[in-house]
């Protein structure tokens, strides 16, 4: 973004929000729903082990002036910094974990978040302790908002925010519908995507009116209110009243708030968003899954967020094509011999027929075109082929009507049948048959 500047960036903003509303009223946030259940843990354990060590810095009151963005150099840099250790900062961070934990397992209903946050703060500011603050930290907080108005968009300006927009639209989709995902395995209940991602475009053309930068629901606040006891959208509509409240008339009591307090928060958040169980349970259950699960993990640690959706996805749909392709299967009727029609063999086919499938099952295929007089190959059990597994069986006609042989389909279902015949199966090299008996009928005439 140094090229487009600040301004750029809002009407980056602005766009996205524009590009979320429009995939939002086409109803393509509902995709969300075809992301394998590896891809979202791994996704998941990912974003904690970040927001984890985002917070290492505040946890240990560590005095470290520029914080690299890679991971791998910020572990590096906060080694480095180690010497500069807050034992106050860390007595704070780890007596507001205690608090968390103590309240939740004794009062579960009680706020323990807010009540550990605000006993922090008490403590930092009666002790005189010397850890920082919201207000030491980034001064004091502004209490008006400014005033609405449109971002520039002359035309060099808007060419050189698309390609930002359009990339921040697809990470924002990403993130915030698989924290949607997330919060949903948590509280047992379901989202809608596409209001989900117009509600999320609003917002983002909204926030660009008040110079503000890109809005998404992201895991960590999103784990956060769930944890706290959060079942629905109101707790997050009060959310942002009370960040407007507090902003209007509690600015200067927010700063208050010690930043290992803050930081102890987010660690218990990431320590419960790691779903450990279901982990260790994809593990031991499937390697193929295990990788998925790896691949997303550390791609989304020590790479990017969108890299481990993406590489993360494709692995997932790799493994459910091999899957689906190994539950392709073709046998021989046992209860039906060659001679009970007039000499012809028949096969049943078993599960979807698809390019995974005929990659598979096409020697096999070719082998039964072998068969004299006439091959039946029985489809009342293939509930979908595509049109490679149809082009398969339009070269086996072709190649058993050299021979002088016939190729018989019967039970095909009638999207099944429409997808043969649009491959060119056609008589007099194939035939399409309702049963047996008209394959009986027809052989009898031959």
């Amino acid at each position: 973004m140094l090229q487009t500047g600040v301004a750029g960036l809002v009407l980056a903003t602005f766009l996205s929000g524009l590009i979320l509303v429009v995939v939002a009223l086409f109803r393509l946030g509902s995709y969300v729903r075809f992301i394998p259940y590896p891809v979202t843990l791994g996704f998941t354990a990912g974003i904690a082990v970040i927001i984890f060590v985002s917070q290492i810095k505040d946890l240990l009151g560590l005095a470290l002036p520029h914080e690299p963005a890679e991971i791998v150099e910020k572990l590096r840099a906060l080694w480095d910094a180690s010497g500069s250790l807050n034992a106050a900062a860390v007595a704070v961070a780890a007596a507001t974990i205690a608090v968390i934990v103590a309240i939740k397992r004794a009062a579960p209903a009680l706020p323990n978040l807010l009540i550990a946050v605000t006993m922090a703060a008490l403590a930092v500011t009666v002790l005189h302790l010397p850890v920082e603050t919201i207000s030491s930290r980034f001064g004091a907080l502004p209490r008006v908002p400014p005033a609405p108005s449109l971002p520039p968009m002359s035309g060099g300006l808007l060419l050189q925010a698309l390609p930002w927009a359009a990339s921040f639209a697809l990470l924002g989709s990403i993130e915030s519908l698989l924290s949607a995902v997330v919060a949903d395995g948590m509280s047992g209940r379901r989202h809608r995507p596409n209001a989900e991602l117009l509600a999320q475009g609003v917002a983002n053309m909204a926030a660009a009116l008040f110079g503000g930068i890109c809005v998404t629901g992201t895991i960590a606040r999103t784990a956060t209110n769930v944890r706290a006891g959060s079942r629905g959208p109101v707790s997050g509509m009060l959310h942002a009243l009370f960040v407007l409240l507090f902003m209007l008339v509690a600015a200067p009591l927010a700063g208050f708030i010690p930043l290992a307090a803050l930081a102890g928060v987010l660690a218990v958040v990431a320590w419960n968003m790691a779903e450990r169980t279901e982990i260790w349970t994809v593990l031991r259950s499937s390697r193929a899954d295990a990788v998925v699960l790896l691949a997303t993990f550390l791609l989304v640690v020590f790479r990017d967020l969108t890299a481990g959706i993406v590489v993360g996805f494709a692995l997932g749909g790799l493994v459910f094509i091999h899957r689906m392709s190994e539950a392709a299967s073709v046998e021989q009727e046992d209860d039906e011999a060659p001679e009970a029609h007039n000499g012809a063999m028949v096969y049943r086919l078993h599960g979807p027929y698809f390019f995974g499938a005929a990659a598979r099952l096409g020697m096999a295929l070719d082998q039964l075109a072998e068969q004299p007089r006439g091959l039946v190959v029985d489809f009342s059990d293939v509930p979908f082929i595509d049109s490679t597994g149809a082009r398969s069986f339009e070269l086996l006609a072709q190649k058993m009507a050299r021979k002088g042989e016939v190729l018989f389909l019967i039970g095909a279902r009638p999207d099944v049948a429409s997808a043969l015949l649009k491959a060119g199966i056609s008589e007099p090299e194939a035939r399409l048959l309702p049963d047996l008996a008209a394959v009986d009928a027809v052989l009898a005439r031959m």
